[in-house]
């Protein structure tokens, strides 16, 4: 090589870095400048969703990057690893906005898709459609192989550690959108988590105690439709067991007590639901007390 363009690689090359190291860089027809970092920032993500996708892997992929859905991360089935890790699919970086959650509301945010990172799992799903599960219709639902869960488990611990996401912001697509999702459906061990420290879990005492206290003064409709709002869904305390309300009962169910996801009001599903408020949301158990016997008395 000629020692004039030695020279003058060099100098590229030094230059190049005087501009990576102060903190320039060029981008189409301006330069940003680094160098001054604010230090009152947060991240955009607020909630996890966590859906299967109703299909193998080959077509979920494809489904997934094309033109319609996406999601940040998909796990594959059977999992796999890669130099002894569980390996996940990546599809859309998390700066960005997946399509994943698409109308849906929880604690008063809406289109969670702004603030959300949607997680999906290569699962087959039920073995009949949201209508004939409506119908009361028997259904069979795919287990999650442990494979699968275990990848799950270090990919929301460093999501959670990384956005600094509550446990109560760790969610299923069916809590967000309760009248036209179920996923991943009552085959989902949300418990395990819990025993992973991830997301949330009623107390077994508390339940308890609510039950017997509940026995003796079984909560209005009404009243248990604004523990259901307190919580986090989007349902109208108005007293009519509507579809919003039903559909809030089954996700509520299907993750608390998978065994009957009927979406009926019962002492059951009210003791498990004033156990998770007074572990998680204190605040807003109180003041449904308070509403309660204002509006009773």
């Amino acid at each position: 090589m000629p020692a004039r363009l030695l020279i003058v690689l060099l100098l590229g090359l030094a230059m190049g870095g005087c501009a990576r190291q102060g903190g320039i860089t060029p981008q189409a027809g301006y330069a940003v400048d680094t160098r001054h970092v604010a230090s009152s920032h947060s991240s955009r993500v607020h909630h996890l969703v966590l859906h299967y996708t109703d299909a193998d892997e080959v077509e979920s992929l494809a489904i997934l990057t094309g033109p319609r859905v996406s999601a940040h991360y998909l796990l594959p089935r059977p999992a796999r690893h890669h130099r002894g890790k569980p390996l996940v699919y990546r599809l859309v970086a998390e700066s960005r906005r997946a399509w994943h959650a698409g109308a849906s509301a929880w604690a008063g945010h809406h289109h969670l898709n702004d603030t959300s990172i949607g997680i999906e799992i290569v699962n087959p799903g039920p073995s009949r459609s949201f209508t004939a599960l409506e119908a009361g219709e028997p259904v069979r639902w795919a287990p999650f192989p442990d494979a699968q869960i275990a990848a799950l488990i270090p990919l929301l611990r460093d999501l959670i550690a990384r956005h600094d996401i509550a446990a109560t912001d760790i969610l299923s697509h069916a809590e967000i959108a309760p009248t036209r999702k179920i996923d991943p459906g009552p085959a989902f061990p949300w418990r395990r988590l819990f025993a992973a420290g991830i997301g949330t879990w009623p107390d077994a005492v508390r339940v308890a105690r609510h039950r017997r206290a509940l026995a003796d003064r079984p909560p209005a409709l009404a009243t248990l439709q604004r523990a259901l709002a307190a919580w986090g869904y989007a349902v109208t305390p108005d007293g009519s067991l509507d579809a919003e309300t039903r559909g809030a009962l089954r996700a509520f169910q299907m993750r608390y007590r998978p065994t009957d996801y009927r979406g009926e009001p019962d002492l059951d599903t009210a003791a498990r639901l004033w156990a998770l408020l007074e572990q998680y949301r204190p605040e807003a158990l109180e003041q449904l007390d308070k509403t309660s016997a204002d509006l009773e008395g």
